[in-house]
């Protein structure tokens, strides 16, 4: 395994942010917003599911893991704040986050669970934004560049999501987790991760008077189902985590850590 290292990215994220941030797209702003909005619940939530995984482990299993989860925790903690971070300039702007509570009220339905269903719903999530992220790395433009500093954020937080991909589904393993559940939540979260996405960015279209305009929805088309669209490149290797063979590093991370090499400046690490 990997050594994971826990980074600190050299960005302000007190200065403002324009409206359509995202080259000048109100749809492509909104998509990525929404993500956004998500995040902070979502990952306090990897990051608990994932202690609580890797303390159910047998002590003498305990080692194997110990370095890996704490380069997880600590990525995941640092992209927690930074967006929260985010999210309070999109309040600013009269957002409404509603996918965040949502999501929370969701999630607190899961307590006192067996810890590999947890684990089984972070491994799902991890897949998701694993290969968002290697689309977003080899297709950076699709931030713009009216903002450099958003821009190296989500890529730089997508460089970590590639790069511990592989820790909740390890451990989910390693706990005896069966691929029957771990498919079966596969199937959930993917039901509730695009209806949440979907509502929340439309919302954001709405907050922002542009969800009716000929332009948002041409640019959604080209945005989803282009010749390098989101849909149209990550459908395979979403459809790849319903084998009963898969692994995540079977994909590629070639991407995440050409970034990581080529952008050092951008971030000090700050321990593994």
């Amino acid at each position: 395994m990997t050594d994971l290292v826990v980074r600190r990215l050299l960005v302000d994220m007190d200065a403002p942010m324009a409206r359509h941030w995202c080259a000048g797209d109100p749809f492509r702003t909104a998509f990525f917003n929404a993500l956004s909005m998500s995040f902070p619940v979502g990952e306090q939530f990897f990051i608990d599911s994932v202690r609580q995984g890797y303390q159910a482990l047998p002590t003498e299993m305990q080692a194997q893991f110990k370095v890996q989860v704490q380069g997880f925790v600590g990525q995941e903690a640092t992209h927690r704040r930074l967006h929260e971070l985010y999210n309070q300039h999109l309040v600013q702007q009269g957002l409404d986050n509603r996918w965040g509570p949502r999501a929370q009220a969701r999630l607190k339905q899961l307590e006192n669970l067996d810890p590999r269903h947890p684990l089984a719903i972070t491994a799902a999530n991890e897949h998701f934004t694993a290969i968002f992220a290697d689309w977003l790395l080899k297709n950076p433009g699709m931030l713009g560049s009216e903002d450099r500093r958003l821009a190296t954020l989500w890529l730089w937080h997508s460089a970590e999501e590639s790069e511990h991909r592989n820790v909740a589904f390890d451990l989910y393993q390693a706990l005896g987790g069966n691929e029957a559940w771990r498919l079966t939540w596969f199937r959930r979260v993917t039901v509730f991760f695009l209806a949440d996405l979907l509502r929340q960015t439309v919302l954001n279209l709405r907050r922002d008077r542009t969800l009716w305009r000929w332009r948002t929805w041409a640019g959604a088309a080209s945005f989803l189902f282009g010749k390098q669209g989101l849909v149209r490149c990550t459908f395979k290797p979403w459809r790849d985590y319903l084998r009963r063979d898969f692994h995540p590093a079977q994909h590629d991370a070639h991407a995440a850590e050409q970034w990581l090499a080529d952008n050092r400046s951008a971030y000090t690490p700050v321990g593994s």
